[in-house]
């Protein structure tokens, strides 16, 4: 699903917005030690400042890495960090900045067994801790206010905080509707709730119509929640500079609140209102010139959208509503012709004269809402007019599954993990699991065999490179290396010699075809990370678009080129076809000691259970 921007509703408090019961650094836990890690230096200098947020966003941080949710359909490796691992790590340590960090995770981890844990750790020592912490658990949520803008693509939830030492800090919530009434964004200021509402209508602009609107606490929690637990389902998973480090904090944060409420609600347009909606709009001054079969039929898709995603009202429009109409929605679900299809923006722009007639909106929104239809209008036209994945396959191609630039697979060609996964058959079963990674080593006497043992720095092994494709394997080999010493490691320089020997011995004749060395070299590159897992959630390194950056490639990867290498290799051609969206590299060799190791976690936890 695609992001979008959003207007009005924002982020509009300042995060380093000081409190007015600031009070002074404690000197009580003394200066950082010179030799400690960098978190427990951290932690100790958030203690020292006698304030809540820093140390709450700090553990929040920790709880967020080890949140399976940030693991994408069909991934392997699970969360960097285990959670109930962190805990040992934490438990382990006795000192009071460990101590402190368990208290957080004692109310911050989702799991109430990990909660208990954690507090029951904290129990057994003695370690001074800070009044709001030693009393954790009389914080209260004591307040929740909305605030909305008449476009209605998204709302802020603010919800103020109390420790039991008086200090407070408030939450700052988007939940944006346009993609599904989901947590888009959200982090703690360490200010009263009055104080953040009262910079924001400070700095908020009058003519952009904002509804403010006092919650019930128990209605906040289940907005929030429901907001949460959908976001949660997205994928890939939305970021931001605080998000979504700062979930478990705002999931803690929900449950202050008390249950019992009401969420957000859904308008229901039954297939007799969507028809009425259709004649009430084509009999108008604005719609009846366009009235035609094909332009009614069309218009029953554009009410699609309207009545079944986003916010669910057909008369809302926005600009991001059109954004995701025209850029996105369109294009994807409906296949039609380009013929069919091309009225929509004019379409769309006469429906929402029509529909902000009807609710009576100021000019200024209509014009802004047509002028993003004009925006959006040409490159929707090239879009209809272009070879695109369409239905599951686009599902797929969001995800980074597939390449949206082809080539496409057919259904009994996809990874067995992203098969079930649009057949909506589950999850696989360990023995599933077990069995993708002996595809992945090539068999189960290599997965039990595995070890860390970093691969070598070696030389590019020449044998049985014919002579004439030498000069064309040298530059290769020379760009791909400047590749993995410039964004990667020297165990990726090594993968990467491999795998290219072992293609130009076995097949000189891809050599021979003309080629660029850069898009061979990012082919070759990029096939070595996406078989260690370099590219999925959860990892540090470098992106796909730092990789064609770094070649100066704007295309992006050619999937079928780095399919031939593969193939050349010995890697099966039916995994070389299926490089773009789940590759298994077929043996150790080439798998550099990371993923090794995450692979041996895998199999032993596989193995267990």
């Amino acid at each position: 699903m695609g992001r979008t921007r959003r207007s009005g509703g924002g982020r509009t408090t300042p995060r380093g917005t000081r409190p007015a019961n600031f009070r002074p650094r404690d000197p009580s836990y003394g200066a950082p030690e010179p030799d400690e890690p960098d978190l427990l230096r951290q932690v100790r200098a958030e203690l020292a400042s006698g304030e809540p947020l820093g140390l709450l966003a700090s553990a929040s941080g920790l709880v967020a890495v080890t949140d399976p949710r940030l693991q994408g359909p069909g991934h392997r490796s699970g969360p960097a960090v285990a959670l109930g691992e962190l805990l040992d790590s934490l438990i382990g340590v006795e000192r009071v900045e460990t101590t402190a960090v368990l208290a957080c995770l004692a109310h911050l981890v989702p799991d109430e067994g990990q909660r208990r844990r954690a507090a029951e750790a904290v129990a057994a020592r003695s370690w001074p801790l800070p009044g709001w912490l030693a009393r954790l658990d009389e914080a209260v949520a004591y307040r929740a206010v909305a605030m909305g803008q008449v476009l209605g693509d998204g709302e802020d939830l603010l919800v103020g905080v109390r420790f039991a030492d008086g200090q407070e800090l408030s939450a700052v919530v988007y939940v944006d509707h346009n993609l599904g009434t989901v947590v888009k964004d959200g982090f703690a200021v360490p200010d009263t709730l009055d104080g953040v509402v009262a910079e924001m209508l400070r700095i908020q602009d009058s003519d952009d119509d904002f509804v403010w609107q006092e919650l019930d606490l128990a209605d906040a929690r289940a907005r929030l929640t429901g907001a949460l637990d959908t976001g949660a389902l997205l994928w890939p998973p939305l970021e931001s500079d605080t998000w979504p480090v700062s979930r478990p904090l705002v999931e803690w944060i929900a449950r202050l609140l008390p249950d019992g409420g009401t969420g957000y609600s859904r308008p229901e347009w039954s297939d007799a209102d969507r028809a009425a909606l259709a004649g009430a709009f084509f009999a108008s001054p604005e719609g009846r010139a366009l009235d035609s079969a094909d332009r009614r039929q069309l218009f029953e898709s554009i009410l699609w959208f309207a009545c079944d995603y986003g916010p669910g009202d057909p008369l809302r429009w926005s600009p991001q509503a059109v954004e995701i109409l025209l850029g996105d929605w369109l294009p994807r679900k409906v296949v039609a012709d380009p013929e069919f299809l091309d009225p929509a923006p004019e379409l769309l722009g006469a429906f929402v004269r029509y529909a902000n007639r009807e609710r009576g909106l100021r000019r200024r929104w209509t014009d802004e809402t047509l002028a993003a239809i004009d925006a959006f209008a040409p490159e929707y036209r090239r879009t209809v007019r272009t070879p695109r994945p369409q239905g599951p396959m686009a599902l797929l191609a969001a995800m980074g599954a597939i390449d949206p630039d082809g080539p496409w697979p057919a259904p009994g060609e996809l990874d067995p993990d992203l098969a079930r996964l649009l057949a909506g058959s589950g999850a696989p079963s360990d023995e599933d699991r077990l069995e993708r990674l002996r595809h992945e080593v090539g068999g189960d006497a290599a997965l039990q065999a595995l070890d860390t043992t970093p691969l070598p720095d070696e030389d590019f092994d020449w044998t049985g490179v014919p002579d004439d494709v030498r000069p064309t394997v040298e530059a290769i080999a020379a760009a791909a290396d400047g590749c993995c010493e410039q964004l990667l490691d020297v165990e990726y320089r090594t993968a990467c010699r491999r795998l290219l020997a072992r293609a130009a011995a076995g097949d000189p004749e891809v050599f021979r075809r003309k080629a660029g060395t850069d898009t061979t070299a990012l082919g070759l590159v990029w096939a070595v990370g996406k078989g260690n897992d370099l590219f999925g959630a959860g990892s540090s390194g470098p992106l796909v678009k730092d990789l064609a950056a770094h070649f100066g490639v704007r295309s992006g990867v050619a999937p079928r080129r780095a399919a031939k290498l593969l193939e050349a290799a010995g890697v099966p051609a039916a995994e070389a076809e299926r490089a773009a969206y789940g590759l298994a590299l077929g043996t150790p060799d080439l798998l550099v000691s990371g993923h090794r190791r995450r692979l041996i976690e895998l199999r032993d936890r596989y193995q267990t259970t």
